[in-house]
Parts: C-alpha cells; sequence; structure tokens
C-alpha cells in the first residue's frame, strides 16, 4: 500500500509541476527537469550500460545473444496477453496466447522462437497502450531515471505492468537483479548500431529522442494508423 501512495503522490506532483511550468513544447512542461535527467541517463550509459553492452556484444556469439533476447520476450508475451484482453483484442489475445503456449514448450522456455516462423507475429502491447485505448492522453513527456523516455500515462502504464511482469515479480531476489542486468545489457546492445545513426541526425539530441519517442508510442496505441493531429 505504500508503495501505491508513493507512487500516485509522485505523480500528483508532477501534475502541479507541470502546470507551473512554461516552455516551447506544451508536451513537455519538465523540460528543464528532463533534460537534467537525461544528461544524467547519458553519462551513466557511457560509463556503464553501453561498455558493458559492448563486451557482452563481443563475448556471446549472436546465436546466444538471439536466445537471450527471445527468453526475455517470450516473457512479455505474458504482458502483451494481459493487455490484449484490456483492450478487447481477443482474436490477437489467441494469437498472442498461441504463441506463448509454442514457444514455452517447443521453444525450450523461449530461447527459441519458433511461433514466428508459423505466423504467429509478435506484438507489442503494454498498460500505457492500454490507457491510450480507453482514451487518456500522454500527459506531460517525462525522462525517468535510468529508464529513460516515458510521459506521465506510460509511466502509471510501466508500474502496472510491473506487477505482472514475471522477471520484477520473481521472488529471489539475487535471481531477479541478474536477469533484470542481463535484461538491459541484451537491450542496449542491440541498439548500440543506432548511436551514430543519433549523433549524426540530431542538433539535439533530447529533442530527436523526446519526438521519436513520442511519434512512436502514438503510433503503437492506434495500432499503427493514428489520427491526423498534431499531439494527444
Amino acid at each position: 500500500m505504500n508503495t501505491f501512495r508513493t507512487f500516485f503522490l509522485l505523480l500528483a506532483s508532477l501534475f502541479l509541476l507541470g502546470g507551473c511550468a512554461t516552455n516551447g513544447d506544451r508536451r513537455d512542461p519538465l523540460e528543464p527537469m528532463n533534460r537534467g535527467i537525461y544528461q544524467f541517463n547519458d553519462t551513466v550509459d557511457k560509463a556503464i550500460i553501453k561498455p558493458v553492452a559492448q563486451g557482452y556484444k563481443e563475448i556471446l556469439p549472436q546465436p546466444v545473444r538471439t536466445s537471450v533476447s527471445n527468453f526475455f520476450s517470450n516473457l512479455d508475451d505474458v504482458l502483451v496477453l494481459l493487455n490484449d484482453l484490456l483492450q478487447f483484442k481477443f482474436q490477437q489475445a489467441a494469437s498472442d496466447l498461441s504463441r506463448l503456449i509454442w514457444n514455452t514448450t517447443f521453444g525450450v522456455a523461449g530461447l527459441f522462437d519458433i511461433s514466428t516462423s508459423m505466423g504467429l507475429e509478435k506484438h507489442n502491447e503494454d498498460f500505457g497502450q492500454t490507457l491510450g485505448y480507453w482514451g487518456f492522453g500522454n500527459g506531460p513527456y517525462l525522462v525517468l531515471p535510468i529508464l529513460g523516455p516515458s510521459s506521465l500515462r506510460d509511466t502509471t502504464g510501466r508500474f502496472v505492468d510491473w506487477q505482472f511482469d514475471p522477471v520484477v515479480q520473481h521472488p529471489v531476489v539475487a535471481e531477479r537483479n541478474t536477469a533484470t542486468v542481463i535484461k538491459v545489457e541484451s537491450v542496449r546492445a542491440r541498439l548500440l548500431e543506432t548511436d551514430k545513426v543519433l549523433d549524426e541526425a540530431a542538433l539535439d539530441p533530447y529533442v530527436f529522442v523526446r519526438d521519436a519517442y513520442l511519434q512512436r508510442r502514438r503510433a503503437l496505441v492506434y495500432d499503427g494508423n493514428p489520427p491526423r493531429t498534431k499531439f494527444d
């Protein structure tokens, strides 16, 4: 109960701050704070996360890295399935349930993605998208420490998803922490190739990341077909 109370007090504080702050982009009323957190995250990434991901990529062969990615993707399908149901996407839920069963059993706990070759495509659903599906707007853009780009809606969604995430809810602390680190580094290793693109394409990396994140999240909420409006 104390965790929920702290979380919602934080959200209320962000709403108040958002109402007092002003800047050129109304989606990002907390830009000064967000930029500070962005710089902190960038420093941590360059000092720790990125070097570890580079070592991870160099040490482990591609088939092993693919299996690690498949394993966590399979666990993620639990959350995808739950959010399918919350959005009344029953046909997609049936497909994702089949995907989860096939990959967990014949795919050896998800290490091998046999479902995609069977025509059961991977979907991306989370509780932030579920809130968007039911009409909740983004709220102010947020940059979370370590976790990176988000919004008030997606931060709320992330907190709810955590309550059902098999990794986050794993009872053995040492195993949970190890799995979390491996998951983070697996994702970061896949993103190494994008670093050069970001450096070359963006005059302001903060704005580039913010706009790309909000555009992608909007597309996900509307299943790739968002209405023609500038903002949520």
